[in-house]
Formats: structure tokens, C-alpha cells, sequence
């Protein structure tokens, strides 16, 4: 790994894992493993703002930067900081500072409600409602915790035993994450009558049926919430309101379609539940910055640009 302007001051276990995830993540783009909660992330270059969902995860930076904006906030977090997504997050991110000799590295960690569910119980700390924060949280480095992770990177190394030790460690992060600063923000979701967890029912049906035509009142009525109480505390929680997330669930899925498989604009349209191509048109511009065809042939010509320039 060539070195950086971060090497003096980023901690040794995240410069550790930098290597590790150059080693696994030879190419730009985003790679996933034999781990399957674990993906490794590499960018060549600064990238534009795009739209994408984050799930409820773990989110580490070895090497670079990035920005996030959830609803009307900045986030910007760097090695040495962890980020935590509690709740399945439409945001718009980009990297904000990589080369092709000093690339974007990144890991991403899916965690599983029900292991922190069985992980929090075993222990004597009760979760503390902690209304009107948004699901992500940044929190700075945490040996114990980048340790752990280390190991799980590591395990890549060695594929014949880590089906077996991997969800050990995994389990050791969620231990380690529900002791730490993300804690409190894990546990709301614990919580039985929270907003945080009527909310996230609701996102986890809106995920399954986002082709489908629902009003907003319906969706309060899933929460059990009226429909005043269920926008503001939507909006809290994911920094936007019900339609704009559903919005954004339809036009990311489209674009994956077009790009993953080939899809044609009204065909993915369709299938993403528009019945209006013109106003897919529209909506799709207004997110990503250009028309479907005109985003395509940009995100293509990206890639091939990157791959070019690290063989170069």
C-alpha cells in the first residue's frame, strides 16, 4: 500500500486493515466476500454525491474520506471513526478525498437485529429513549473494537476456517459495539414501543413493497401512530419525509436494474411501480443529476476511467 498523508496519525489497527482490504479489494468498485455480513469498498478518486441506501450496519474508513448528507445534515467521517446505521438509510454520499496510489478503503459490517436483540439482553444496561436523533452515528476509534474487526478481515486469509470462527468475532463486534458509545443508539431499536422500532417495521414493509400504491395515512396506521406523529417522527429518524423515502427506494432500485441487468428506463420504471416514464424521467434527474441513459453512460465511463488509470 503506498503511504499517505494519514500514516502518521491514523491508528496502527486501521492502517492494518488498510492493507488487508487493499490485499481483498484490488480493483475499485465494491467487493463482496466469503464473509457474507462483510464487504470491502476502494475508490480511486473523489466521487460525485449519490444517492444509495445504507442498511443497518457497521461502517469503517481505513484510508480516505467521506461525506454523508441525511436529509439537511453533513456528516463527514474519516480513519479513526466508526459509523453505525441503526435504521435502513436513504442518504447521499460521496468520497472526498482518494487517489489511484492513495485509494478510498472502506468495510462495511451488516449487523442482524437478532443477535444484537440476544446480545443486549445478557447484559444489565437498559436502553434510554433518546428522541429526535437521527440513525447514524460517528463515534471515534475504539482499539478494542478496530481489533476485532482486524481479526475478522483477517479471516479472509484464511477461507478454510472462516465460516466457522467468523460469526464469533461478529458477535464479539456487537458485544463490543452495545458496550461502547454506538450502545445506546443500538438499543432504541430494542425497544418495544419506540418510534425507532414502529418506524423501522414500517421501512422494512416499505422495502418489500415499494412498487405498491400506499398512502401515508396507511403507514401511520402500521405503526399504530396517528398520522401527525408518524411524519415527525419519520422525519427525525431518516431526515426526510415518508414519499421522498419512498422515492428514493423506487429510483435506486431502478438504477440497479439498469445498470446490474441491462434494463431499458420504462421497463425498470414499471417494475419500481411508476406509471408515468416522463415523471420517472424527471424524478430520476433531479436525484442523480442527469437522466437515466446520460447517468448510465457517466457511471460506466467512471469505472472504465478508474480501472485504466491503476493500470497505468
Amino acid at each position: 500500500m503506498h503511504p499517505t498523508e494519514d500514516t502518521e496519525t491514523t491508528p496502527a489497527p486501521v492502517r492494518d486493515i488498510a492493507r488487508l482490504i487493499t490485499r481483498h479489494a484490488p480493483s475499485a468498485g465494491d467487493h463482496p466476500t466469503g464473509i457474507p455480513a462483510l464487504s470491502l469498498h476502494r475508490r480511486h478518486g473523489p466521487t460525485d454525491p449519490v444517492p444509495c441506501v445504507y442498511p443497518l450496519g457497521l461502517v469503517l474508513i481505513a484510508q480516505g474520506a467521506k461525506q454523508v448528507l441525511v436529509g439537511e445534515r453533513i456528516l463527514s467521517y474519516m480513519p479513526g471513526h466508526s459509523m453505525v446505521v441503526s435504521l435502513e438509510q436513504p442518504v447521499i454520499s460521496h468520497v472526498t478525498r482518494a487517489t489511484v496510489h492513495a485509494p478510498f478503503l472502506g468495510l462495511l459490517l451488516r449487523l442482524d437485529l437478532r443477535q444484537i436483540a440476544n446480545a443486549a439482553s445478557a447484559m444489565e444496561r437498559s436502553p434510554q429513549p433518546e428522541p429526535g436523533r437521527l440513525d447514524i452515528s460517528i463515534e471515534p476509534l475504539e482499539p478494542a473494537l478496530f481489533e476485532a474487526l482486524q481479526r475478522l478481515v483477517g479471516l479472509l486469509d484464511e477461507p478454510e476456517v472462516a465460516s466457522s470462527l467468523a460469526p464469533l468475532i461478529e458477535q464479539e463486534i456487537v458485544i463490543r459495539l452495545l458496550q461502547g458509545p454506538h450502545g445506546s443508539h443500538l438499543r432504541q431499536l430494542l425497544l418495544e414501543d419506540s418510534p425507532d422500532r414502529q418506524i423501522g417495521g414500517v421501512i422494512a414493509w416499505m422495502k418489500q413493497n415499494f412498487s405498491s400504491a400506499f398512502r401515508v395515512e396507511g403507514l401511520a396506521k402500521r405503526a399504530n401512530m396517528s398520522t401527525t406523529a408518524f411524519r415527525k417522527h419519520f422525519r427525525e429518524q431518516t431526515g426526510m419525509s415518508p414519499l421522498q423515502y419512498l422515492k428514493q427506494l423506487r429510483l435506486q432500485e431502478a438504477r440497479q436494474l439498469m445498470l446490474n441487468q441491462g434494463m431499458d428506463a420504462g421497463r425498470a420504471a414499471g417494475i419500481v411501480g411508476y406509471q408515468s416514464a416522463s415523471q420517472f424521467s424527471r424524478e430520476y434527474g433531479r436525484l442523480f443529476g442527469a437522466p437515466p441513459q446520460r447517468d448510465l453512460q457517466r457511471v460506466r465511463s467512471r469505472k472504465r476511467d478508474s480501472e485504466g488509470a491503476l493500470s497505468a
